[in-house]
């Protein structure tokens, strides 16, 4: 097949915005009143972009049409250019007032719950004409969406990057994780409770392969104790707790939240080899919007406070060490980020570094 040339103006920016309306909407029919036009205008485009690639784009049927693979390709290379020229007028925008703007942050399942309420309340503060978007969804479904530009960040617990191509991590804070039952639950009457005990209980545990499940399984190896029979699996904080709350089951959650109150409270059972870091990744060939960079900076200063107070919660733990997380490394890139740019440069990781 011959060289497309795809710079030689013909292709037109309403053709790549044509061709993701349709792939989105499933029809040329939905797609033109979505755009406002009508359907032969639609049909001549779509016409156009395929006689300029010289090959099919959609297959059309009775209820529709379904990307071809060049269809696939293509439109994955569309999203990615007008995610980019969103960013360029956003960007402008920002420099133009910094006043104004859209922030897209992806949160995980199990991500960050404190934080990133409290660094959006202090961004609002300073900046409300700055829209925040927040979508919830795993890991593995925000990366596509961070790379191709329809998010800004993702903010959460660390995941391992290696060979990940085109992604940076930033260090927030480090955070323990306890072992939780609500405050009513029978084995508190137990002196020198141990891990063994709980193991008569129901317990909710992270799904399988994600990075606190296989901490809390070395635990378990580490005690030669088998993991428990009675097991509900969830990575929702909010079902963790409500379930936890409102039954005997046993939980591992982040401190913060196991000292919320709400009926839960830590079990006197210590996991200290199970910590929580919690960071922000990024996509490594992209720099971040004053909108996302605004952001990053709050979520700095606010993690350079939850450290404090996570290190103040240690201290006051029976049998706590005297020097909490928030004294190691990464503590003090927290307190390091809260300084500014200079210091979230150096907790950056890469996927050299994890």
């Amino acid at each position: 097949m011959r060289a497309i040339d795809l710079l030689n103006g013909r292709l037109k920016l309403r053709h790549l915005v044509l061709v993701v309306a349709v792939a989105d909407q499933g029809s040329v029919l939905r797609a033109a009143e979505h755009l406002h036009l009508a359907q032969p205008a639609v049909t001549r485009s779509l016409r156009e972009v395929e006689r300029i690639l010289g090959v099919e784009l959609f297959t059309r049927g009775p209820r529709g049409v379904t990307p071809t693979l060049f269809g696939e390709a293509f439109v994955e290379h569309a999203r990615s250019v007008l995610a980019e020229l969103r960013r360029a007028g956003e960007r402008i925008t920002g420099l133009a007032d910094g006043e104004v703007g859209t922030v897209t942050i992806g949160t995980l399942l199990a991500g960050s719950n404190v934080l990133l309420p409290r660094a959006i309340a202090a961004l609002k503060r300073d900046r409300p004409g700055i829209t925040v978007i927040v979508q919830e969804a795993t890991f593995d479904a925000q990366v596509p969406r961070l790379l191709d530009g329809e998010i800004d960040l993702i903010l959460g617990r660390l995941n391992p990057i290696d060979g990940a191509r085109g992604l940076r991590q930033i260090d927030l804070y480090s955070e323990p994780v306890r072992l939780v039952a609500r405050t009513g639950h029978p084995a508190r009457e137990r002196r020198d409770l141990r891990l063994a005990d709980l193991l008569e209980y129901p317990w909710v545990l992270p799904l399988q392969r994600t990075a606190l499940r296989q901490e809390l399984e070395q635990v378990f190896r580490a005690e030669r104790l088998p993991l428990p029979a009675d097991l509900v699996e969830c990575t929702s904080n909010l079902t963790v707790s409500t379930l936890v709350r409102d039954t005997d089951m046993i939980a591992a959650l982040p401190d913060l939240v196991a000292r919320a109150g709400g009926g839960i409270a830590p079990l006197p059972v210590p996991l200290e080899p199970v910590r929580r870091p919690v960071g922000v990744t990024l996509a490594a060939g992209r720099p971040p919007t004053p909108s996302a960079r605004l952001m990053l900076d709050r979520l700095r200063e606010q993690a350079a406070e939850l450290s404090a107070q996570i290190a103040a919660g240690w201290s006051a733990s029976p049998g706590a060490p005297a020097s909490p997380g928030a004294a190691g490394s990464d503590g003090a890139m927290g307190a390091e980020g809260a300084a500014g740019s200079d210091g979230a440069d150096e907790a950056e990781q890469g996927p050299a570094h994890r």
